[in-house]
């Protein structure tokens, strides 16, 4: 275990750390829920003091941050280095980690002891995984272990070899039925809340009401209890695709370019440093430097002649 101290922000008076029943009660009074990625401590602490009722340190990291095609690549190291992170600049969001391909699918037991790690070794307060009837053992198994979990239907990005592709999900009739009875056995099988992804707005809407558990919508429209956006594709970091059910609040990938070209611009112009970035010190401890450089330097060529003396006898 870590021991270097974790730096976190000033409580603001009268907000309380989220929970599941948080969330939960949440989607009972009619609130709904702001969930964002995040992947380090910097992001992490600006979306706890914006006022994010959830965090998913999602397996996008391994197209977002490590610059992979896809999801599969991410391990079990890559979460629990990132989940860390997060947790260190947190103290009100919930926080889920995303279990990465393989870490579930394996046994029953070995999804247990995975998501077990992500709250014993990065401080989670809970795992989401993906797939619906087919995962059912795994999740009853890894809440009788008394972990939280996330739910995940519509498009499962892990299984995007099997769907032909990052293409919407449950739009005709057959495929819109299996989605909704998948969701009642996640429900049943001891899920907390679920991720609907890119789905017919009109489904999504319609799965939401028949739980009693929240739904976190990302490219399902407005019908469900909270929303939840790749960070980076929210900022304009990440220029490779943005999906169509993206919104950008900022452009920030051209922000940061033109800032680095201003600042080759400088350097190579010989503008930066300027004076005000440079450390000085006092004229007098200068030139006592300068004396002692000297002297040394004198010093050291007496003895270079020295030698080259002796080696001449």
């Amino acid at each position: 275990m870590s021991t270097q101290p974790v730096i976190s922000p000033t409580r603001p008076t009268g907000r309380k750390k989220i929970t599941t029943i948080s969330l939960i009660n949440k989607k009972q009074q009619g609130e709904p829920i702001a969930m964002l990625t995040a992947y380090d401590y910097p992001t992490a602490l600006a979306l706890d003091q914006a006022g994010v009722d959830a965090i998913l340190i999602g397996d996008s990291l391994g197209m977002v941050v490590l610059g992979y095609e896809n999801t599969l690549a991410v391990t079990m190291e890559d979460m629990l280095h990132h989940c860390k992170a997060v947790r260190r600049g947190v103290q009100y969001a919930f926080l889920v980690g995303d279990m990465p391909f393989m870490s579930y699918q394996v046994s029953v037991t070995e999804a247990v002891r995975n998501a077990g790690r992500f709250l014993q070794e990065a401080g989670m307060d809970a795992v989401k995984l993906e797939g619906g009837r087919e995962r059912l053992d795994a999740i009853r198994a890894i809440v009788s272990a008394g972990i939280p979990v996330m739910g995940h239907l519509g498009l499962t990005p892990q299984s995007v070899n099997q769907l032909g592709g990052f293409r919407p999900q449950g739009r005709d009739a057959a495929a819109a039925q299996r989605l909704l009875q998948d969701a009642k056995l996640l429900q049943e099988a001891g899920c907390f809340s679920l991720v609907l992804e890119s789905i017919p707005a009109r489904l999504a809407a319609f799965v939401s009401q028949s739980l009693h558990i929240p739904t976190i919508g990302i490219g399902a429209g407005a019908g469900c209890d909270g929303q939840v956006l790749v960070t980076y594709d929210l900022l304009g970091l990440f220029e490779r695709f943005t999906p169509k059910f993206v919104k950008q609040y900022a452009h920030l990938s051209e922000s940061m370019q033109d800032a680095f070209k201003a600042y080759v611009e400088d350097v190579k112009s010989a503008s930066f440093p300027a004076v005000e970035h440079s450390v000085e010190m006092p004229d007098e401890e200068w030139q006592t430097f300068l004396k002692e450089s000297d002297h040394l330097i004198l010093t050291k060529k007496n003895v270079e002649q020295g030698m080259l003396s002796g080696n001449k006898r």
